[in-house]
This record gives structure tokens, C-alpha cells and sequence, in this order.
């Protein structure tokens, strides 16, 4: 994990900010890919940044971040290759990742404080994906069946 992205809203920005120094103080290479003020914008426009970049291979891993996430989430997944995942706590960012092998966190900026979003995070840089009976779903998950019945 060498670089990670972070994208938000601007009522993500201070959240960003924090967490992007998280990331360094781990040496990981941040790359940010906005918005840094706290002028309204369109949080789809960082969601989409986030997704093309690792649909194209720049990073494999992000971090997002709009007012409640549940918008930027929204954005996110309309890529196949991502799995992001709104977590609240410690407990949501670890199972997603061991479950879902979750590859964006996604946090509400007005939802979570610091150190729930830190809890968040680490539990997201330092859980592994367990695999087994999990990968027939999360496999699943990037193209969904054009006749999908239960």
C-alpha cells in the first residue's frame, strides 16, 4: 500500500485534511485528489476522480469523505472495480474489509469525529481481506447479472 487517494466534498476538506496526515505519519503517499476549500462543490465530481483512478491502476486503495458519505458512496460504487463501503465506526471499517474487501472507505464529515474517523481508518489500513466463503459474493459485487433473481 504506497499510495492511497483521498477525495471529498467541501464538508469533508477538514476531515480530509486530518486524515491525510494520518496517512503520512504511516508513511503512505497521499494522493489528493480535492476538493481543498470549503466552497460548495459537487461531491460526485470527487467520487468519480476517485473511482477512474483506481479503475485506472493509479491507486488501489482511497479514502472519501462528503457530509453524511452516503453520496459519495453513491459515486463511487457506479465503478465496477470499487467496493466502498460508509463505515461509522471501527467495527464497520474492519468488516468491510474482512468481508467485503472493501478497497474505499468511505466517512460522513459531519457524521463522525476525529477519533472515530482514525479508528476507521487504521482499522481499514491494517485488516485483511479473509477471503474463503466471502470471495463468491465479493466477486459478484463488480458485475451484476443482467437476469439477477433471487
Amino acid at each position: 500500500m504506497s499510495v492511497i487517494a483521498l477525495a471529498s466534498d467541501h464538508a469533508g476538506v477538514d476531515l480530509k485534511s486530518f486524515l491525510a496526515e494520518e496517512l503520512k505519519s504511516r508513511g503512505i503517499e497521499v494522493l489528493d485528489l480535492g476538493t481543498n476549500g470549503t466552497a460548495s462543490v459537487d461531491y460526485p465530481d470527487f467520487g468519480y476522480a476517485m473511482g477512474k483512478a483506481i479503475a485506472d491502476g493509479k491507486v488501489e486503495r482511497g479514502v472519501a469523505i462528503c457530509g453524511s458519505g452516503i453520496g459519495i458512496s453513491i459515486a463511487l460504487n457506479r465503478f465496477p472495480e470499487v467496493r466502498a463501503a460508509l463505515c461509522h465506526d471501527g467495527l464497520t471499517a474492519r468488516l468491510s474489509r474482512q468481508h467485503n474487501d472493501a478497497n474505499v472507505l468511505v466517512l460522513g464529515g459531519r457524521i463522525v469525529g476525529l477519533e472515530v474517523a482514525r479508528d476507521c481508518l487504521a482499522a481499514f489500513l491494517d485488516t485483511p481481506y479473509e477471503g474463503g466463503r466471502h470471495a463468491r459474493r465479493v466477486a459478484k459485487l463488480g458485475e451484476p447479472p443482467l437476469d439477477a433473481t433471487c
